[in-house]
């Protein structure tokens, strides 16, 4: 879908009820084949948590009253540095070409503004390149890359023999432990590297719209 006119777009603050579409967008968006990091870490509290903390700084895009788009972003004081954080960017497929993500940017970056942010901080998978050149044309730079690292512990010599006798233990007792769900933590290294962990996803049209 093309739009001409990016007045087409409205901007506001994510409501109670925009909850659910806006994490299932994010389902769509954040893939375990296209985002894998991504996949891992959204979760429905990440929308959750940040509606409760920074409702501010969530805003939600719509077209002829259609989620079009999300932003997810918070504040971050150290120190004498205040810094405006986006934590999640994502926009439909079904509605690119259409500014949906530079009115979200840009408008979170004038509310934190507002509130004393001199310095703005996302971050990527370096490998969503229609990503990290929307964030170049919108001002940001200074690129830096986070080593992620990962192991498949059923296929391990070790940890596939622990994984394998905890298995045999819960057959053995009769149940399969339950575990509680636990929110994903962003990495203090990639934190402390001002490069945390954000992501927008708007497949193609990032790059051409100016976008994800």
């Amino acid at each position: 879908m093309h739009f001409d006119e990016i007045e087409a777009v409205y901007v506001r603050e994510l409501k109670i009820d925009d909850i659910a579409p806006v994490y299932h967008l994010g389902e769509e968006l954040f893939t375990s084949n296209s985002y894998p990091y991504l996949y891992r870490c959204w979760d429905e509290w990440e929308v959750i948590g940040l509606y409760n903390t920074d409702p501010e700084y969530c805003l939600v895009a719509e077209v002829d009253e259609q989620l079009a788009g999300f932003i997810l972003g918070t504040i971050i004081t150290k120190a004498s540095w205040t810094y405006g954080y986006i934590l999640w960017l994502g926009v439909s497929s079904k509605f690119q070409r259409c500014g949906v993500g530079d009115k979200l940017v840009d408008r979170v970056i004038a509310r934190m503004i507002e509130d004393g942010a001199r310095f703005m901080l996302v971050d990527t998978d370096p490998a969503n390149i229609p990503a990290v050149k929307f964030f170049n044309r919108k001002g940001f730079g200074n690129v830096r890359q986070h080593v992620f690292l990962s192991m498949n512990l059923s296929k391990h010599e070790y940890y596939g023999r622990l994984i394998e006798y905890e298995h045999q233990k819960a057959e053995r007792a009769g149940y399969k432990r339950s575990r509680p769900t636990m929110r994903p933590r962003k990495s203090d290294g990639v934190a402390s590297e001002v490069a945390l962990n954000t992501l927008v996803s708007e497949p193609q049209a990032l790059e051409e719209e100016a976008p994800v």
